[in-house]
C-alpha cells in the first residue's frame, strides 16, 4: 500500500505497560494518575466517573488536564497538531477518550464553543472515535 505524502501520517503514541496494567488491574485511577501523570488514560477514568456521578466541574478539570497531558505525548511522538490518531491503537485511546469527556463536561457546563471544538478534534484524529465515546 502506498502512503499519500500530501496526507500526515498516523501518529501512535508509546504504550505504558505499567500504567495500563495497573489501571487494568482494578487499581483506583487517582492511585495511577499519581503514579504515572502523564497517563492521560487514569485521567479520562477520573473524568468519566466524574461524569458518571454528576462532578461535571471535576470532569471538566480532570478531562483538561488528561487533555493536555495528551497533547504533549502527541506532539512528542511527531504530532504537529493535525492529523490521524486512530482510535485502534490502544495508547491512543486515553487521550481520545479525554478529548471526548471534556466535550461531555463542557456540554454539561454550556461551553458549547469548547464542546464543538473537541467534537471536531475527535472527528479530525478518527471519526470512529465519535461513536466509540457516545458523540456520532
Amino acid at each position: 500500500m502506498t502512503r499519500n505524502l500530501l496526507e500526515p501520517p498516523e501518529t501512535l503514541l508509546p504504550e505504558n505497560a505499567a500504567a495500563q496494567a495497573e489501571l487494568s488491574a482494578g487499581t483506583d485511577p487517582t492511585v495511577v494518575a499519581a503514579h504515572h501523570p502523564s497517563f492521560s488514560a487514569a485521567w479520562a477514568a477520573l473524568a468519566e466517573g466524574a461524569l458518571e456521578s454528576g462532578q461535571n466541574i471535576a470532569a471538566y478539570a480532570y478531562a483538561r488536564t488528561g487533555y493536555h497531558r495528551g497533547l504533549d505525548a502527541l506532539r512528542k511522538a511527531g504530532w504537529k497538531g493535525f492529523g490521524p490518531v486512530p482510535w485502534r491503537h490502544e495508547p491512543n485511546q486515553g487521550v481520545l477518550r479525554s478529548i471526548g469527556a471534556l466535550a461531555k463536561a463542557a456540554q454539561s457546563i454550556g461551553e458549547d464553543e469548547e464542546f464543538d471544538r473537541c467534537r471536531q478534534l475527535l472527528e479530525d484524529s478518527d471519526p470512529a472515535s465519535l461513536d466509540a465515546l457516545g458523540l456520532a
